[in-house]
């Protein structure tokens, strides 16, 4: 296990849940994460989240996709784009770093939310209570947010990756990460073979697959 899966391991276990909130366990390796290395485009190869509803039927499922990006000091923008139950949905959100914290949030995340039932991906990614990435090697990304707003509170593990394939050792990450954070049971592997979900492709044309990010 990696030293940030074992560090985040200890925090869960040694600070008890309230509810379905996560508590603010931070890895150690995103101290040290160079942003413009990481900046640029990823697929989304799996997810796993305590969010119902998240993902279409299996025969319906596709690839999803993200793109990080510098805004300026402090700030991140992050698009992601899923295939979801009404289609391939997109929304860009801007993040902001939290002080000294390794972690980056949305400041709309404790506004009053929708009511029960609408949530949308707009909806949910107006509420990114935290932006962590757990562990990475720039050619790959463990990624864990906090989603949510106002007093709701969900999960979601995501693997990026440069590629539309991942390796063994990415994947079983993912898994003992998803272990952790009892989400074993909703994981997904998108399907490798199905179309990518297109739309970060037509909101930032200049950014596709073959980017890798500054520096």
């Amino acid at each position: 296990m990696r030293p940030g899966l074992l560090v985040l391991a200890l925090v869960l276990v040694l600070v008890p849940a309230s509810g379905s909130q996560v508590q603010e366990g931070h890895p150690r390796e995103s101290h040290t994460l160079n942003w413009d290395k990481f900046s640029g485009f990823w697929y989304i190869l799996a997810t796993a989240t305590n969010a119902q509803g998240f993902l279409p039927a299996r025969d319906k499922r596709k690839l999803g996709a993200s793109v990080v990006r510098v805004h300026k000091v402090g700030q991140l923008r992050v698009l992601f784009a899923f295939s979801r139950l009404k289609g391939c949905q997109s929304q860009e959100v801007t993040l902001r770093k939290d002080g000294k914290k390794p972690v980056f949030r949305n400041t709309c995340a404790y506004a009053a939310g929708p009511r029960e039932g609408t949530q949308s991906l707009l909806d949910t990614l107006k509420g990114v209570k935290g932006f962590h990435v757990l562990s990475t090697d720039y050619s790959y990304g463990l990624v864990y947010l906090r989603l949510g707003r106002a007093a709701q509170n969900y999960k979601n593990l995501l693997l990026f990756h440069r590629q539309n394939v991942s390796s063994f050792q990415s994947l079983k990450e993912f898994m003992d990460t998803c272990d952790i954070l009892e989400l074993s049971k909703t994981a997904v592997i998108l399907p490798k073979d199905s179309k990518l979900c297109p739309r970060p492709f037509a909101l930032l044309p200049a950014l596709g697959p073959s980017h890798r990010g500054a520096g």
